[in-house]
């Protein structure tokens, strides 16, 4: 039998070491404060939802959990944060299909959303629902599309930034009606509602979950949702398709991640958190009292709806030739 090359007796050295050191790195962990990286300003859906996530975390773990909103560059700024983050598992990312599907095809990143970021689960599915003021004069999408082919160019659609799914469903939606509107970036939902509400633009493709609480509060009028059935929140808005429009269904899903590179222990501790999370009634009642349906697929699963979804967007910027100036 052949002698055992220094090389190959190093590796098993090292796989021995890691073996033994590995039940107890994730026995330590976590040793300090965790914190959820938010691509969005406070407020919104992914806001709204990391938080949820953050106070089930530091309830079970035993430490603190924070919150940090980085908003703007169509959520990419919080997810570099969190790719070029120790490998600790300390640095959370919950992300969108903004950043993870969309923004790669639109802007010169310095990170891959594919390679530098782990996919733990999927947590929300949310349609995107066509909203305006309640004061707004448009009480239908029929009055809505009919205005906007009358006048061109005249109206103002606000998103949560460029390349986010509210900018996409915008695109998507003018596509299929043949009309024109202006697009109006935001660093975040909650931002851009202040001026829907205001009068200032027309309407949002905004998703359920950070539009749902203006909705119940009568400040926004749901004119169509942009799915395949309607929402069991809004019974009495059509669906897209029932009202005459095809091919626009747009949804916002909701993913945690962490660093590429973490430990497994870490990595299966963290899809076992969030497994067990979603299992929880009173989350089961949040995410599907703000429109939303909860996320089944963890690990490989969700990484692989990630890359169908990558492609899949991909393909829409290129048809729709969106551009990174929003335009």
């Amino acid at each position: 039998m052949p002698r055992p090359t220094r090389r190959a007796v190093a590796m098993a050295a090292v796989s021995l070491w890691l073996a033994a050191v590995a039940p107890a790195f994730a026995q330590a962990w976590p040793d300090k404060p965790l914190r959820i990286m938010v691509g969005a300003s406070p407020g919104g859906g992914t806001d709204i939802l990391a938080r949820m996530l953050a106070e089930k975390l530091a309830t079970d773990l035993k430490q603190t959990v924070v919150v940090e909103n980085r908003p703007g560059a169509s959520n990419t700024i919080a997810a570099e944060i969190t790719a070029k983050a120790p490998a600790d598992g300390t640095t959370l990312l919950l992300a969108t299909n903004t950043a993870q599907a969309i923004a790669p095809h639109l802007l010169k990143l310095k990170f891959d959303p594919l390679k530098d970021l782990q996919p733990i689960g999927l947590v929300a599915v949310m349609p995107n629902v066509l909203v305006v003021s309640a004061a707004s004069p448009y009480r239908s999408l029929k009055e809505l599309t009919a205005a906007m082919t009358q006048n061109p160019g005249a109206m103002k659609y606000a998103s949560s930034g460029i390349g986010s799914t509210q900018h996409i469903a915008g695109e998507a939606f003018a596509l299929a009606t043949g009309t024109k509107a202006v697009h109006i970036p935001y660093k975040g939902s909650a931002q851009a509602h202040v001026d829907i509400i205001g009068g200032d633009v027309t309407m949002m493709f905004d998703s359920t979950s950070s539009a749902m609480g203006q909705i119940k509060a009568g400040k926004f009028r749901p004119l169509a949702v942009m799915a395949e059935r309607r929402s069991a929140e809004m019974p009495d808005v059509p669906t897209m398709g029932e009202a005459g429009i095809k091919g626009v269904d747009v949804a916002t899903w909701y993913g945690l991640y962490v660093t590429a590179g973490t430990p497994k222990p870490v990595v299966d501790t963290l899809i076992a958190e969030v497994t067990r999370i979603l299992k929880m009634p009173d989350v089961q009642a949040r995410i599907k009292g703000m429109g939303g349906e909860v996320g089944a697929l963890v690990s490989t699963q969700f990484a692989e709806m990630n890359r169908l979804e990558f492609e899949r967007f991909g393909k829409l910027v290129r048809d729709a030739n969106i551009k990174a100036d929003g335009q």
